[in-house]
């Protein structure tokens, strides 16, 4: 069954998670190098069958699009144009990095863990991801 992978986009690290072949639990798959995103996603479609991929969608608040959102589209093109088939959608992700946050600091005892970046990123791309599936449920 094909999966549904979530993106959370940023300008130097992008987390990727993606769903169980029922859809129904995401979990992280890492955090790269943004300039390598789309050649671990090559790797990872060539392996495994992806139906959607959900971009995180950046948003202020009040609803307006954050300082990223042209970034994000830029992103969103450039996925619709390798990945033709694959489905491509913006999913709001507001709150996500402080959700993120505060998941690490209880589940993750260690403080140095804390401080690795890469960590937001990743469960930020799960909740996002999660959010996804429980929007269409």
């Amino acid at each position: 069954m094909p999966r549904i992978l979530a993106i959370d986009f940023g300008t130097k690290r992008t987390g990727i998670a993606v769903t169980d072949p029922l859809k129904i639990i995401a979990g992280p798959v890492g955090t790269y190098p943004t300039e390598q995103v789309i050649d671990v996603l090559k790797a990872y479609i060539s392996q495994e069958s992806v139906e959607t991929i959900v971009i995180g969608d950046p948003k202020y608040p009040d609803g307006n699009p954050a300082q990223l959102a042209g970034a994000v589209a830029e992103f969103a093109r450039k996925l619709a144009a390798q990945f033709q088939g694959i489905q491509i959608a913006l999913h709001d992700e507001r709150y996500t990095s402080e959700e993120a946050k505060k998941i690490i600091l209880q589940a993750v005892p260690s403080r140095k863990k804390r401080r690795d970046k890469g960590l937001v990123d990743k469960v930020s791309a799960v909740l996002i991801l999660q959010d996804y599936l429980e929007h269409f449920r």
